[in-house]
């Protein structure tokens, strides 16, 4: 069906873009203003396509629109083309609705930056590049939303670039972000070269007949693609740094678009993972790896940013497990998406709304007791807190809950292995989520003299109350009677859940509170029943120190990546020197020789070239004398 609406969706946050950028100086004092109306408009052209789409029948829910025919080259056809269906739309209504939050919050936060304008016009930058990620219709049209996005995060990552680390962070998240795309780049390949399309459904029609090898391979493409955008192992290293951005820039890449576009990449090539199972395992224990990693750097975090954003690295983890545990976890993976929208995009905005309350401290360590002076952030934050721990009734409780449950119905050693790991990814979080909490909110006052705390402005603690409300109300919202697995089924190229289930519900419910319990708990003894130092202690464990480092994942590619390529790249440039720029100087050399040889020839007296003729001729007499006898 088509629909000729949906480029709206696209084109005003474009639009706001580019109005902003070519406007310069001349928009600073409304800049903003525009670029948060458009990012509105388009949440409500989402929310009318989402009414119209509740007013079909479930086959004709799926709509596209055809723009233009981009690529015809022999067999090669492909069309710029937009395609809305239930996966699609569940993605459309999060980056516009968390990230006008983000356009309302960033008016207040960023009023005192002279490049405001610019910045909005970063901001809407992303929000269309994400929207035409999940908008696309083929993967070299999600690719080109891709890059899009991969662009603005380096521009708003680096926004203070006139900082040397800041400038770093941002070349660093680029660079990784290249070799993740790369995977995707390769993908499409090898898509169109043993299938011949690289539309999605042109891919999974073929899929059913296409050899196992050839599905694996672009399997493995895309999860190497996944792993680059959403700070999965081994491509995770760059999302820490990330946090170098303004704090609005930290919540919109973490709450509603970069890193959520390696787990929609992954469920939108279901009928890929499906058929090569290979490909299916591998994803698993990318997210099994990963949920742990990002927890236990979570612990030793004293950066209130930082440990947020090992957080989120953890919880995409637990989104990856699901997709990778097949059609019964790819519901469940978008669930948690999507809750993790509100409760993480809601911290993030309260750790800017402590930041600004503290002259841009950031160290917890020297924070404490600010839940008298911050009320609103306190009950915000906690809020939040009390949906990732998956405290019932708040949103964590539903979706996490569904993926350990999943995980462990997996069958086997493969089940208890994974179950297992992530109530441990649970445990973790509930400590190092609670070790934030004390440190920031509950334990003793531990700033500075000079430091005044105070309550943030409402156009910043608005949209944090308004997230709090879906902390609290999606998770139940989105399971209720089942809601998102029914909506969510058509797109789905195969359905059905495991034969045999390995733990009831309640069984997996009271475990995973346990777990919870455990955790909260071990944080309360450890930070908030005793004294903790407004500077990090230096006699910590080797563990302590291992983890601030990230579990030494920079020295790790420093001594396998980038030594090595240093390396082989003075050694190419030495052979290049020493073996093909001599080679050519020689051959130039010997060209100029002989030259030099035959110019002597060339004396410009007439006899000489007599006598040379003459030569000529004779032995050419000569030859043919001998020739024919």
């Amino acid at each position: 069906m088509e629909n000729s609406a949906l480029v709206y969706l696209i084109a005003l946050p474009l639009a706001g873009a580019v109005i902003l950028l070519l406007a310069g100086r001349r928009s600073d004092k409304w800049g903003h203003l525009l670029a948060t109306a458009l990012s509105a408009s388009s949440f409500a052209v989402g929310l009318y396509q989402l009414s119209q789409m509740l007013a079909r029948p479930t086959e004709e829910r799926a709509v596209g629109q055809k723009l233009f025919s981009w690529i015809s080259v022999g067999t090669f056809n492909v069309d710029a083309g937009l395609l809305l269906d239930q996966l699609s739309i569940c993605f459309v209504l999060l980056i516009t609705g968390v990230g006008t939050l983000i356009h309302i919050y960033s008016i207040s936060y960023m009023s005192h930056d002279e490049n405001r304008r610019r910045f909005f016009a970063y901001l809407n930058l992303f929000i269309a590049a994400m929207l035409l990620l999940v908008l696309g219709d083929s993967y070299l049209n999600l690719y080109v939303g891709w890059e899009g996005v991969g662009l603005a995060s380096y521009l708003l990552i680096g926004f203070w670039n006139q900082k040397p680390a800041y400038a770093a962070a941002s070349k660093k998240a680029f660079v990784m972000n290249r070799i993740g795309d790369m995977g995707l780049s390769l993908a499409i390949m090898i898509a169109f070269a043993t299938l011949g399309t690289v539309s999605f459904s042109g891919v999974e029609e073929a899929s059913h007949t296409a050899s196992k090898a050839a599905l694996t391979a672009i399997g493995i493409m895309l999860l190497i693609a996944a792993t680059g955008k959403s700070a999965q192992f081994p491509l995770q290293a760059w999302l820490g740094d990330a946090m170098a951005g303004p704090t609005p820039v930290s919540a919109l890449i973490h709450a509603a678009t970069m890193v959520t576009a390696g787990v929609y990449l992954i469920v939108r090539s279901n009928f890929i993972f499906d058929a090569a199972p290979t490909a299916q395992l591998l994803v698993v224990i990318v997210g099994a790896i990963t949920l742990i990693f990002g927890a236990l750097i979570g612990t030793a975090k004293d950066d209130i940013k930082k440990a947020l954003a090992a957080s989120t690295m953890s919880q995409i983890g637990y989104m990856i497990l699901a997709a990778g545990l097949g059609p019964a976890g790819y519901a469940f993976a978008i669930m948690h998406l999507l809750t993790h929208g509100f409760f993480k995009a809601g911290m993030f905005l309260g750790a800017g709304s402590v930041m600004h309350g503290m002259n841009d401290e950031v160290n917890m360590r020297k924070y404490g007791g600010l839940r008298k002076f911050m009320p609103i952030t306190f009950v915000t934050f906690g809020l939040g807190y009390l949906a990732i721990l998956g405290v019932p009734p708040f949103a964590g409780f539903y979706s996490k809950d569904h993926i350990i449950e999943t995980a462990f119905n997996a069958g086997g050693i493969k089940g208890i292995l994974l179950g297992s790991t992530a109530l441990l990814g649970a445990a973790i979080t509930a400590f190092y989520m609670t070790r934030v909490m004390v440190l920031t909110f509950t334990s003793k006052e531990r700033w500075d003299e000079n430091q005044d705390p105070h309550e943030s402005p409402i156009l910043m603690w608005l949209p944090m109350a308004i997230l709090a409300v879906g902390s609290v109300a999606s998770g139940f919202l989105l399971s209720r009677g089942d809601a998102l697995v029914h909506w969510l089924t058509p797109v789905f190229a195969e359905h059905g859940e495991h034969e045999e289930m390995f733990l009831q519900p309640i069984v997996v419910t009271v475990m995973a509170l346990v777990a919870v319990a455990i955790g909260v708990g071990y944080a309360l003894i450890k930070y908030h029943l005793s004294d903790i130092d407004s500077v990090a202690p230096e006699k910590v464990s080797i563990f302590t120190r291992i983890a601030r480092k990230d579990l030494m994942q920079d020295s790790f590619n420093e001594a396998v990546f980038m030594r090595p390529g240093q390396k082989l790249t003075s050694f190419l440039v030495k052979t290049d020197e020493k073996v093909v720029d001599r080679a050519v100087v020689g051959i130039a050399q010997m060209t100029l020789g002989a030259g030099s040889v035959l110019r002597k020839t060339q004396t410009g007296f007439a006899r000489t070239y007599a006598a040379l003729i003459l030569i000529g001729a004779v032995a050419l007499i000569a030859a043919i004398w001998v020739v024919t006898q």
